[in-house]
């Protein structure tokens, strides 16, 4: 299904992504970003806490990192409080990931993952390849919300489309 060069590739896209929305987010004041905008978790800020707390909670049960402090959905949408705390972070778990994904062997895609799922409640078995491909598309999913707020605020982060990311986030995509 997939391949390392396609974790890694969506890795470097995950990081320019994330690059992308926290500069146009330094655009809005903490309380704007705060901001009930009618969005599945409210804020910009809950969202971009709930997405790295969401990374967080996949490294771990892929075996890459600890176990996060805080343990369910409702924790880790106050992952961080404060700005420079949350963006630190996310800078900072950006390489992790890259680092994972660097080092990630063709057999780490193969074979299932049993994990107890906090949003379901139940043990859950997943195929690791679609669990690799769910990790980036959660990502893309809620960043695609947080551009939805962003432009109400009359704010565009730019480009999001894979082809168009610069040579040093597209890497090589091999079949």
């Amino acid at each position: 299904m997939i391949s390392p060069t396609y974790v890694r590739t969506m890795a470097r896209y995950n990081t320019w992504q994330n690059a992308s929305v926290y500069d146009a987010c330094e655009r809005l004041d903490d309380a704007q970003r705060k901001e009930d905008r009618g969005a599945f978790f409210r804020s910009i800020h809950a969202t971009l806490n709930h997405i790295l707390w969401a990374d967080q909670m996949w490294l771990y049960r892929f075996g890459a990192v600890p176990a996060p402090e805080k343990r369910t959905i409702a924790e880790g949408l106050s992952l961080f409080e404060d700005w420079p705390s949350l963006r630190g972070e996310r800078g900072a778990f950006d390489r992790i990931i890259e680092k994972w994904a660097g080092a990630l062997q063709p057999s780490a895609c193969e074979g299932d993952l049993h994990w107890v799922s906090g949003a379901t409640g139940r043990e859950m078995t997943q195929s690791r390849a679609m669990l690799f491909v769910h990790l980036f598309n959660h990502q893309t999913h809620h960043r695609g919300q947080v551009n939805a707020m962003l432009t109400g605020f009359g704010i565009k982060p730019g480009i999001t489309d894979l082809p168009f990311a610069p040579p040093e986030y597209l890497g090589e995509i091999q079949p």
